[in-house]
């Protein structure tokens, strides 16, 4: 009696068993953070020390979102390639009254307002003419859940080449009066310019003029959602 009553008894404990292997839920990971991007600029004069902009900037989350996908599978395309300037972003009235424009961060296709003008800031990019005062460096703190992409750009007293000796310019839309500027990826064309916009950032008209420096010190901070205290 006992020979045949052990194997049913098997029989129902290893049906248990697997009943238990199927109903018990896998364990998942815990995917509940993210990444959040912030962005600052500074534009001076290295010359006379001026502060002339110092605020936050804009983030295309669509196209930086996909620029750090491109990046992280070694693609030849999508990385941080150019500074664009442009003169669309404000407009002033008679009184000097500035309206400012919203910044463009929807649709993979948004640009500068009027692009009038670019500098390559990949210090690795062939199209770099002086990677020594126009790159790109990433800082991180061991230990820290965010790390920082600072940008410096130098427009140069002789740059750009056509521009005006003086800062006294009247019209605020001439070309090198500049009130916007932004960040392009490299693009898949293989063409300068042509790049997908990934920041933008609109601020009061300044130009650029023969007789001065202009510095833009542009940080992008790249946080781990699970401590939002770690701010730019």
């Amino acid at each position: 009696m006992m020979n045949s009553s052990e194997p049913q008894k098997d029989t129902q404990v290893n049906s248990t068993m697997s009943d238990k292997e199927q109903t018990t839920p896998q364990d998942k990971p815990n995917e509940n953070t993210g990444i959040h991007l912030q962005g600052h600029i500074k534009i001076w004069d290295p010359s006379t020390g001026e502060i002339m902009v110092n605020k936050r900037n804009a983030i295309h989350y669509e196209n930086f979102s996909e620029a750090m996908a491109l990046s992280i599978a070694n693609k030849s395309y999508g990385y941080a390639h150019e500074m664009a300037f442009g003169n669309g972003g404000t407009s002033v009235d008679p009184t000097g009254v500035i309206t400012y424009l919203p910044t463009n961060t929807t649709g993979s296709s948004s640009s500068l307002y009027n692009q009038t003008y670019y500098k390559v800031i990949d210090d690795n990019s062939v199209y770099n003419t002086d990677p020594q005062k126009n790159f790109m460096e990433v800082r991180h703190i061991p230990g820290a859940v965010y790390t920082d992409i600072l940008v410096s750009c130098l427009l140069d007293y002789g740059e750009p080449a056509d521009q005006a000796a003086f800062d006294n310019a009247t019209n605020t839309e001439a070309t090198y009066v500049f009130d916007e500027l932004g960040i392009r990826s490299w693009g898949d064309t293989n063409t300068v310019g042509q790049g997908k916009l990934i920041t933008h950032v609109i601020f009061h008209p300044i130009q650029k003029s023969l007789n001065r420096l202009i510095q833009i010190d542009y940080t992008i901070r790249v946080s781990a959602l699970t401590n939002l205290s770690t701010t730019l």
